[in-house]
């Protein structure tokens, strides 16, 4: 970047932002247009540019995802109208069911929308504040996600392997706890995340590789040290990944160890497939997760729209498969699902029934 006769740093032209934007279209200008004043001059305003190495086939990129939205909305949705629906699925595994689904609505709408108006018409500009808040909204939900599997596998663990005690151990004054637990564990360590960032200083490129503000992805614009961002992000792996996958890996093996020792032929492979499913998508979460947050904190070498990718999947595919995993694929759901379908029809029938004699 060159710089300005005050000695602050100059705008970028045309031609230095399309060399900094690898993939954008010629005739798009993604250089901010406010004035610098001064050699302290830090960006107040970003520019999101998602897959840069194909940004030109950007507009074709709005309908995949905007279908994978839809599905995930309407799928999270129905999912939580059974539950809410069904008496009987007021039990706490389908209250942590009904969390998760909230959860799974609430990530990718901070997200994908503004996404999707990028593809579409360009709006890919983001201001400092915007930017820190969408990226709280994204890590603290998405921690507050892991938390519910952890607690997901905890209550399945109790009921199978300690059933004489499930409601002695799962009750109101637990859930308390869990929320509690939640509210701290993630709100401490996201606030902290957020708030080491805010007093940064970007003063070079003010463009982010990336859909949405990445906390590592808006990080390394800074022109200050960054080794405490560095470090608070292990932090968040060590607690997320690291703690929350070895107790769901160790409740899930007890579980199989207690069904498959006391089940036998067909239940004995339904456990197996529905805990071996459980966690794929779990590994899936947590792994591809781990990468994106890691390969700018550890200079891994992905190239910048696999980073992007795998940066957005980890949000949406557990968000799209999850009302299959625990919803559809669990009996009790289905049930309760296609016998809301069913008094739907036969109110309708009644209706037109009812009109047909009138």
């Amino acid at each position: 970047m060159a710089s300005n006769v005050n000695g602050g740093p100059a705008l970028l032209t045309k031609d230095q932002t399309s060399d900094t934007l690898a993939g954008c279209a010629d005739h798009i200008q993604c250089a901010m247009t406010e004035e610098l004043q001064g050699a302290n001059f830090s960006h107040t305003k970003f520019l999101l540019t998602g897959f840069p190495e194909i940004y030109k086939y950007r507009r074709f990129l709005f309908l995949p995802f905007f279908l994978i939205y839809l599905l995930l909305l309407v799928g999270n949705s129905l999912l939580l109208f059974v539950i809410k629906s069904t008496e009987s699925l007021h039990s706490p595994m389908y209250i942590f069911v009904s969390a998760l689904a909230v959860v799974d609505i609430i990530v990718p709408t901070a997200i994908i929308p503004a996404m999707l108006l990028g593809f579409l018409f360009d709006l890919n500009e983001i201001t400092l504040s915007g930017c820190l808040t969408q990226m709280f909204v994204t890590h603290f939900f998405s921690s507050v996600e892991s938390t519910i599997l952890l607690a997901m596998a905890l209550d399945r663990f109790v009921a199978i392997c300690k059933p004489l005690h499930y409601n002695e151990i799962m009750n109101s004054s637990m859930f308390l706890k869990l929320f509690l637990f939640t509210l701290i564990r993630s709100g401490t360590i996201m606030s902290t995340l957020v708030a080491l960032a805010s007093p940064l200083s970007f003063c070079g490129s003010n463009v982010i590789y990336h859909c949405y503000c990445d906390h590592m992805a808006l990080v390394s614009l800074a022109c200050d040290s960054i080794a405490q961002n560095q470090t608070m992000g292990l932090i968040v792996i060590i607690c997320f990944v690291g703690i929350d996958t070895s107790v769901i890996f160790f409740s899930y093996v007890k579980i199989l160890h207690v069904v498959l020792g006391t089940a036998a032929g067909e239940d004995r492979w339904k456990a197996f497939h529905t805990c071996g499913t459980h966690l794929m998508v779990m590994i899936c979460f947590y792994f591809v997760g781990s990468v994106t947050f890691l390969s700018r904190n550890l200079n891994i070498p992905i190239p910048i729209d696999v980073n992007t990718f795998l940066g957005v999947m980890y949000i949406v595919f557990p968000a799209s498969v999850n009302p299959i995993i625990y919803g559809v694929r669990t009996k009790e759901i289905r049930t309760a699902l296609f016998k809301i379908f069913k008094n739907k029809i036969n109110k309708v029938s009644i209706v037109k029934v009812s009109t047909i004699r009138n």
